[in-house]
């Protein structure tokens, strides 16, 4: 028996051992060749090289006119419109919501272009290296949350375009059931969308630009198509065209007004909090600089566009289609089919740029962020596409769950004291002096205390949101009342959470400094680099000279 035991004991040592290694054969075969331990980074972590930062001023042009120039963007005025402002109202209300975002991207996004790092790692210098992991996953949760949502709106692109091929596509029969909140001919159109769209998520963020370049060009084109023929059918003239007016006043007209500008702002700030990831690819800090005009004129011009499609499509067919799909869906002659056909396809590439500059290229981000081992950007791209448009099945979110939605939609609660903090520690407390290479040291200056966290940034982020909770509350559970006070103040969210969270940070840090975080110069990726290639040459030179010392030496001796 003992024997036995023995034997026994052995074999399952044995498999132990061999079931140790495979997975680390595993782990092995899952880490990124790039990945260094030591600093928890990878190539795509680490700020970007010379040779990658190509992005120019005029593909941040294209890429502001492509992330407005889509189906989404023709909805901007619908809600503001059905809650009682006039089309007016409501082009004045997405221009100063996206204006006043302009301002704050363009800010933030200095911190990219100069210091060529991302929001995840820029983060550490506000909250601490390892509090920031919480801002880290926030920014990530919505990310992958909207990458679902526009994936239906990508979806209804290809239905469109299967639409103007196979008219007898309306006709497909419908085996799934009710409670699938998806019929058979959409989940046909979202698995077409989705394998169209997988391969393009393996491209490099840095020539990722080409893709914004065609979109800005044919999307514009398509806006302008379509809003020259609904004036063509409807006749300029109509009075109806242009008669929409504000059906409120007083208070009533002022708060819903500024509740609009609130959601406005709500629908960028996620891009107001990770410009980086998208500015650390630029050749210097001008580049990024027209956003502050581009945004904002952009929006005014596909919201027109939108306002005149709802309106002539009311007149045409008594029905307002605020969504652009749904008017050419209506267009079935055999010409008509053709003008849909194109101008579906090139709505599909709009929601396909859209999706990944807004979201799954900043998911990827942060998911990079925590996991540097294995995850790289087109690796967490990948992942945010499953989960994004799988794990989530939007279907049933956009279908069933209205409360999460406005959940999700007022995100901008927490995102808003992110920003104030990033952009106070910046401006006002760091002075734009960040060490680049000490925000990837884990025991650096940016570490703050044994936690890893900036108690300073974590009082004025709760500064920030606490107050709006109560006012947030009621959007996603109707029943639930509050006095109108606290609803006012959730209409002005964006602007206390940010402004308090800014102002506290900066007053806390101004009466109990953390020095150690405090430099008389700034360390850039650049110029460090060029320093320790110095370094290296000089200890080659020592290396050479002490190595013909000992040869001098030898020989003496022999």
């Amino acid at each position: 028996m003992g024997a036995e035991s023995n034997s026994l004991a052995e074999s399952r040592a044995e498999m132990g051992t061999h079931q140790l290694s495979f997975w680390s054969k595993v782990q092995q075969r899952l880490q990124l060749s790039s990945a260094d331990a030591l600093r928890r980074s990878n190539a795509d972590l680490d700020p970007v090289p010379p040779h990658r930062r190509t992005w120019r001023t005029y593909n941040y042009v294209m890429y502001w006119i492509s992330d407005n120039f889509s189906p989404s963007g023709f909805r901007n005025a619908a809600s503001l419109m059905q809650v009682g402002l006039s089309w007016r109202d409501s082009l004045i209300c997405v221009i100063m919501g996206q204006f006043i975002t302009g301002i704050i991207i363009v800010l933030n996004g200095v911190v990219g272009s100069r210091y060529h790092i991302n929001f995840s790692v820029q983060a550490r210098a506000s909250f601490g290296y390892y509090f920031c992991y919480l801002m880290i996953i926030m920014r990530m949760v919505v990310g992958i949350f909207w990458y679902g949502v526009n994936a239906f709106t990508g979806a209804e692109c290809v239905a469109s375009i299967l639409y103007a091929i196979w008219p007898s596509f309306h006709n497909v029969k419908n085996t799934l059931p009710e409670s699938a909140h998806i019929t058979t001919q959409f989940m046909t159109a979202y698995v077409i969308y989705f394998l169209i769209v997988l391969p393009i998520h393996w491209i490099p963020m840095h020539h990722l630009k080409w893709l914004f370049v065609v979109k800005s060009i044919t999307t514009p084109i398509i806006g302008f198509a379509i809003m020259g023929w609904v004036i063509h059918s409807v006749g300029v003239s109509h009075t109806s065209l242009w008669t929409q007016k504000t059906t409120l006043q007083g208070s009533t007209l002022a708060w819903t007004f500024l509740n609009g500008l609130y959601a406005n702002i709500g629908s960028w700030c996620t891009l107001a909090v990770n410009v980086p990831d998208f500015t650390r690819y630029a050749v210097n800090d001008n580049a990024a600089y027209i956003t502050a005009f581009v945004l904002p004129a952009t929006g005014a011009l596909v919201t027109f566009f939108g306002v005149v499609v709802a309106a002539g499509s009311d007149i045409l067919y008594g029905t307002i289609f605020w969504d652009p799909l749904q008017l050419i869906d209506e267009w079935t002659s055999r010409g008509g089919r053709a003008a849909a056909f194109f101008c579906a396809f090139f709505f599909l590439i709009s929601q396909i740029g859209v999706n990944i500059a807004a979201n799954s290229v900043s998911a990827a981000n942060d998911l990079n962020c925590l996991f540097p081992r294995y995850i790289n950007i087109r690796r967490g791209q990948l992942i945010v596409a499953v989960i994004g448009s799988w794990a989530l099945t939007p279907w049933n979110i956009l279908q069933s769950a209205p409360s999460f939605i406005s959940f999700m939609a007022g995100y901008a609660v927490w995102l808003g004291p992110i920003a104030g903090i990033l952009l106070s520690d910046f401006y006002l407390v760091h002075k734009q002096k960040y060490d680049v290479w000490e925000l990837y040291n884990r025991h650096g200056i940016y570490r703050y205390n044994k936690w890893g966290t900036n108690w300073r940034a974590f009082i004025a982020f709760f500064i920030g949101w606490v107050p709006l909770l109560p006012g947030f509350i009621p959007t996603v559970n109707s029943s639930i009342k509050v006095p109108a006070g606290v609803l006012h103040l959730y209409d002005l969210g964006y602007f206390y959470g940010g402004g308090s969270a800014m102002l506290s940070y900066y007053l806390l840090c101004k009466f109990w400094p953390a020095n150690e975080t405090m430099l008389d110069r700034a360390v850039y990726p650049d110029s460090d680099l060029l320093h320790s290639q110095n370094a290296a040459l000089v200890d080659e030179g020592i290396e050479a000279a002490l190595g013909e010392t000992v040869v001098e030496v030898n020989r003496e001796k022999n």
